[in-house]
Formats: C-alpha cells, structure tokens, sequence
C-alpha cells in the first residue's frame, strides 16, 4: 500500500470554493520515532529530514510542546513559530512570508501540512484533520 495517495487527498481536500489548494505539501510520519510514510518522491511531499521528523514525533508522543514553544516547529530546514496546539494532538505554526503548518497525530501517525503563503490555514486544518480522522478510525 502506498501512503502517498493520502496525500493527494489531502491537497484535494484543501481547495478553497475557487477549486485552489490551500496546502501545497504534506507529509505522514510515524507516532513512533518519526520514520516516513509517505514519501519524498511525491510531487506534494513535505521533505523532512529525520532530525526534524524525530523531533516533531518525540513532542506528539510525549503530548509535550515546550520544545516547540521554546525553539519552534523545524521542516525543510526553515524555523517555524510555534502558534498553539489543541487537545494535545494538533500543533499549528507559521513562518512569516512562507506560509503555515498544519500537524496532527492519530494513534500511530502524524499528518502534517503546509499552508501556502496567504492561503487559508483553517481550510489546511480541516483537510489534514480528515486524514488524521480516517486514519483514527482505522485504529492506525
């Protein structure tokens, strides 16, 4: 099974009511140690590299964001200011003039999407909240 189409879902899910995507890249990586499920070859990939993977997956396992408060959200090499988080399993964060994330684990996974610049970070929420969701609903 690959995991990639999970994420033209989610871009296909973000469209404004214009038919625009809102998200432009995205990724899955486990709850467990940050390993990729989705991969980098994907045209819509978020290419993390482990160290941020890790990092992300250690602060959503422990349901601790002090790191993230302290230091920021880290993908693709870019800092991203911690905004807040919810119900200890989402995070949003923003980099001014590159857009948004949007990041929310399940059981087993963490879904995590990038909002383009001036694109709308709620409809990213939602499309990554779907994924999230269905993914819970498998016991994944």
């Amino acid at each position: 099974m690959s995991w990639d189409s999970y994420l033209d879902n989610l871009i296909g899910q973000s469209k404004d009511e214009k038919g625009s995507a809102q998200a432009d890249r995205a990724c899955i990586i486990g709850l467990d140690g940050g390993g990729k499920w989705t991969t980098d070859a994907h045209a819509s990939a978020l290419k993390l590299d482990q160290t941020e993977a890790t990092s992300i997956a250690n602060c959503f396992k422990k349901s601790d964001f002090s790191q993230f408060m302290t230091n920021g959200v880290f993908a693709e090499g870019l800092k991203y200011q911690f905004l807040r988080e919810a119900d200890g399993k989402i995070v949003y964060a923003k980099l001014k003039a590159n857009g948004a994330l949007t990041l929310q684990a399940s059981k087993t996974a963490i879904v995590i999407a990038h909002t383009i610049e001036g694109g709308q970070h709620g409809i990213t929420n939602k499309a990554v909240n779907i994924i999230a969701d269905y993914l819970e609903s498998m016991g994944m």
